[in-house]
């Protein structure tokens, strides 16, 4: 039998897939950072950054898409708990030098559990939601480095990425 903490959580003694249970676990403030980019034509970044993307404000509906990606976070990964978030925060920075946007999402909770699949999700969502609105004009665009960067609280306390982009 491995040891407690290299055992799978996700798993039984069994091998059953199951929900981890955290009613034994503090109730702490808990906070997680994710990035990724999204790599494009230069003119396909100019067409966002000057509002004239045909299907509308890029950045605006990445952003909410990616909050309502966070939230809904439990339905779209099979293992993870509902949480009740108290923070969302969505930085989508245009970057000529990729060319691209570089986004970043900061999650926060008080729970039993962290937030780290949060912020990936929304992350993930938002980027592709940027490609959706632009792939009309730029099918060549790609997601990269999907990144945790940093999170807090919890048993484990503190981990931060040290070289990130």
């Amino acid at each position: 039998m491995p040891e407690q903490s290299d055992r799978l959580t996700h798993l039984d003694d069994a091998g059953r897939a199951h929900i981890v249970d955290v009613t034994e676990k503090a109730v702490t403030a808990r906070e997680a950072t994710a990035s990724t980019c999204v790599r494009m034509q230069a003119e396909t970044l100019a067409a966002i950054t000057d509002g004239a993307v045909p299907k509308g404000d890029v950045m605006a509906v990445a952003r909410i898409a990616g909050i309502q990606a966070a939230k809904k976070c439990a339905e779209l990964i099979p293992l993870c708990h509902p949480l009740p978030l108290s923070s969302v925060t969505i930085d989508l920075t245009p970057d000529a030098a990729l060319p691209g946007v570089y986004i970043e999402v900061t999650c926060k909770v008080t729970g039993q559990t962290g937030v780290e699949m949060e912020a990936l999700t929304a992350a993930s969502v938002a980027a592709l939601t940027l490609y959706d609105m632009c792939k009309a004009i730029d099918r060549g665009m790609t997601i990269e480095k999907t990144q945790l960067v940093h999170k807090a609280g919890g048993a484990s306390g503190e981990w931060q990425r040290e070289h990130h982009d």
